[in-house]
């Protein structure tokens, strides 16, 4: 469910305290747990390490990417593959 329109959009206080002190020329990521802020567009251009509750995925904000969230692009499980017994013989003939 999408937050109300009365509200605005929610950014961590310390992801914007964070940018704010930030120099332009400054390319050092962002370290955050915040999965739920909210990508605005000052972010543009910033690299975030953003934690998928195991480690760190770094993720440059692109323009396309304001008005989702941050957890969005640091998925939190890992797609292994379908497959079993017919799965192999599959990838066997392949190769």
């Amino acid at each position: 469910m999408s937050r109300s329109l009365k509200k605005g959009p929610f950014v961590d206080k310390r992801i914007i305290g964070k940018l704010q002190k930030r120099k332009a020329e400054d390319r050092s990521p962002i370290k955050t747990w915040s999965r739920n802020s909210t990508i605005s567009p000052e972010m543009i251009g910033s690299t975030f390490e953003v934690h998928n509750g195991k480690s760190f995925i770094k993720t440059l904000v692109t323009d396309e990417m304001v008005g989702h969230k941050l957890g969005e692009f640091a998925p939190t499980r890992k797609f292994v593959r379908h497959g079993g017994k017919l799965q192999k013989e599959v990838d066997a003939k392949k190769s």
